[in-house]
């Protein structure tokens, strides 16, 4: 072989040896740099899976079926089998409602499946998964009879046995509880039943922190030890609901009272085993907690009305809150016992009429007129209020109502606005504290639960009965400025409350055929208040139909005539009279027709006003403006039509 190629063979032997050297010696990081690195898997806890780890046993699927049933009926109860629960017109809510119903039950019957097992006995797993299934089943069942379903609850409610399901397979019950005292995990502690030490200490803490919620609950754990317990702290707060279960005929409810060792409860009892008259002994627990009065005493105070009425009147003025609730609906109770007196005597002389009012006080009478609200006829009122004005000489009306506690003024205020007695009442207050006793009268209506309406009915009902012009002036700025400042501190009641208020004191200047009340009302998303459009009031065929109601005593044929002479343009009205109603109608654009019934001697009138609804009824007419003419006392008349 030539050297020079020898040579040459060498040098590239050599080369390549020197190369395969080289890759042989590369460093790890190297190799690391170039070779992409694996991405590490994430493993869900079988808590979190969405899917099955192996099929449901046979022996399980009939009671995931029947947990799906449910849910396409919950899907479908809106119209639409869509995979959506549809929650009135609230997309946040409609939300909320399908995950929780359709889609959280799905991953939970999912876990229940996949839940490691507990027990190598095969039988007791099987149980122990039907269990968890069956609990689920009956919380959609709750759902589906649940005429307002609160969306919130039960997303918490779904979230919360889950978590209990996951706690007892992770032998972590207890925790879980502690950290869970709540609406949700008692309602679902049927799933503590077989942990007691848990299940115990979920209803005790609730008893402490709602005592009155977990007395109304009471046959839920009537026969457990700690029963008693949260009876007595109930006791304190609503002793009559105690009152009613230690009476009651069911033994479970009645024993969980009568273990009690509180002195309170005990009190309780001692009026329902010893008391003559256990009903009208109960408003007194207080003085028999206290060691005011004994039984007997309290029984001799229950056997005489008046007695029963003064004492009734004194807790009221006392202002214990210590049956509160019991006492003062006795003395309303009471109070229109006075009332019906004094509207049975409607047609006698004022002595006689009013003789029950003879040794009142002006608290006592006052309670009579507030509590007798309903019933109390003009006359009574009146009379009333004047032997009240007249008792109370050294008193100013701003004092009567401090001892009062300011007891259901607004309501006070409102029928003196409406009987034409607010004047009177008000010269007997100093100016300052008149000021600030209407100023009270407009503040914190947004104040309560939002449906809780009555003092701002009150007020409203007032507005419409007020003539002095400087206080509605006044009353109105009052109004302004708590809108205002409900606006600043965003009180969605108090906005709409004082909003609608407002409306009141809008003038009827028009605006196209709306007036600005209308309109101010339609902002705030609410019917108006204080007028009633004309659309609202006519049918299909455009028609407004009214019925009057007259009586047939000399009241009634008066107001008859006076009724009458309003139609008398023959231009305007048409009048038709048969035997027992007469008929107007309307000449104009408008098309209004007015049925009337005749004030006939009693008892025709009765006999008029049953013909005339008849006809209307068989006619097909539907009134949509009723007027009653006649006394408070013809009311029930009336409305028995």
């Amino acid at each position: 072989m030539d050297k020079r190629k020898s040579n040459h063979r060498e040098y590239a032997i050599t080369a390549c040896c020197f190369f395969l050297l080289s890759v042989c010696f590369i460093p790890c990081s190297s190799a690391q740099y170039r070779t992409p690195e694996k991405k590490k898997e994430v493993r869900l806890s079988v808590y979190d899976l969405d899917t099955l780890k192996q099929a449901i046993p046979f022996n399980r699927r009939l009671f995931h079926d029947k947990i799906d049933r449910e849910q396409k009926r919950a899907d479908a109860a809106d119209g639409k089998t869509d995979g959506i629960i549809t929650y009135t017109e609230d997309t946040v809510y409609t939300k909320i409602l399908t995950k929780a119903i359709l889609k959280d039950i799905d991953h939970i019957q999912v876990m229940i499946e996949n839940l490691p097992p507990l027990s190598l006995d095969s039988v007791i797993e099987n149980q122990g998964k039907i269990r968890y299934l069956n609990d689920l089943y009956n919380l959609i069942k709750k759902y589906q009879t649940d005429n307002k379903p609160e969306p919130t609850y039960y997303k918490g409610l779904i979230a919360n046995i889950r978590g209990i399901i996951i706690a007892r397979n992770k032998m972590q019950l207890m925790a879980f509880v502690k950290d869970n005292v709540n609406i949700y995990t008692l309602d679902n502690a049927e799933l503590l039943e077989d942990y007691p030490e848990e299940r115990t200490y979920v209803f005790t803490e609730m008893g402490r922190q709602e005592p009155v919620m977990m007395i109304r609950r009471l046959g839920e754990f009537a026969n457990d030890v700690f029963a008693p317990e949260i009876v007595a702290r109930a006791a304190y707060l609503v002793p009559n609901e105690v009152f009613n279960y230690a009476t009651s005929t069911n033994n479970a409810l009645s024993g969980a009272v009568q273990r009690s060792t509180d002195s309170l409860v005990q009190s309780i009892m001692l009026i329902v085993k010893k008391s003559r008259s256990p009903l009208k002994a109960l408003p007194f627990l207080t003085d028999l907690y206290h060691h005011r009065k004994t039984l007997a005493e309290i029984d001799s105070i229950t056997a005489n009305p008046d007695l029963l009425f003064k004492n009734l009147a004194r807790l009221k003025l006392e202002n214990d809150s210590l049956g509160a609730s019991a006492y003062t609906d006795e003395l309303a109770y009471r109070s229109k016992s006075y009332v019906r007196e004094m509207n049975r005597l409607h047609e006698s002389k004022g002595a006689v009429r009013f003789s029950c009012l003879d040794g009142l006080t002006p608290q006592e009478m006052y309670y009579i007129m507030v509590y007798g609200q309903d019933e109390i006829y003009t006359s009574s009122f009146l009379g009333s209020f004047r032997r009240m004005m007249d008792s109370m000489k050294t008193i100013h009306g701003n004092e009567l109502l401090d001892t009062l506690h300011y007891e259901r003024f607004r309501t006070f205020i409102r029928m003196c606005a409406g009987y034409n007695t607010l004047g009177i009442f008000l010269e007997s207050i100093s100016d300052s504290n008149r000021t600030k006793l209407m100023s009270d009268f407009i503040a914190n209506l947004g104040k309560g639960k939002e449906n809780d309406l009555e003092d701002a009915v009150d007020v409203a009902d007032a507005f419409g009965s007020i003539s002095d012009t400087t206080l509605l002036s006044f009353l109105k700025q009052k109004v302004k400025d708590n809108y205002e400042q409900a606006y600043k501190t965003k009180n969605k009641k108090g906005v709409i409350v004082y909003g609608l208020l407002a409306t009141l004191f809008q003038g009827a200047q028009r605006n196209g055929d709306e007036t600005e009340a209308v309109k101010q009302s339609e902002r705030l998303g609410l019917p108006p208040i204080n007028v009633l459009p004309y659309r609202k009031l006519i049918n299909d065929s455009g028609i407004v139909y009214e019925q009057f109601f007259f009586f047939g005593d000399e009241d009634g044929k008066g107001s008859y005539e006076s009724f009458l002479s309003n139609f008398r343009e023959s231009n305007k009205w048409k009048i038709t009279t048969d035997k027992y109603w007469v008929t107007i109608h309307s000449v104009n654009d408008k098309n209004v027709v007015v049925y009337a019934n005749l004030p006939l001697a009693e008892p025709e009138d009765e006999e008029a006003q049953t013909a005339l609804c008849r006809y209307l009824s068989e006619s097909g007419i539907h009134p949509t403006i009723i007027v009653h003419r006649g006394h408070s006392y013809h009311l029930p008349g009336t409305l028995d039509h």
